[in-house]
């Protein structure tokens, strides 16, 4: 199964995530199929940069987003 789900970066206490598609059975910070956006919840209020076409594309081929991308999906527009 396709998840589409964060990817955590940075340092130490400063994370930003990047949010790919990936096997499920790969770990958090594995290797992944493609990037398609990135996350900032440090910035005011929290970044959130996703490419529109590469999410509708994973969406309608089956992949199935985690809880917390779901949710960004939602705050950006994005749905199947």
């Amino acid at each position: 199964m396709v998840k589409i789900r964060l990817r955590r970066m940075g340092k130490k206490k400063s994370p930003f995530y990047r949010v790919i598609v990936a096997d499920a059975r790969s770990p958090r910070d594995g290797r992944c199929i493609e990037e398609i956006g990135t996350y900032d919840p440090r910035t005011e209020p929290a970044t959130v940069k996703i490419d529109e076409e590469l999410a509708k594309k994973w969406l309608c081929s089956g992949a199935k987003p985690t809880d917390i991308v779901a949710k960004l999906f939602k705050q950006a527009g994005i749905e199947k």
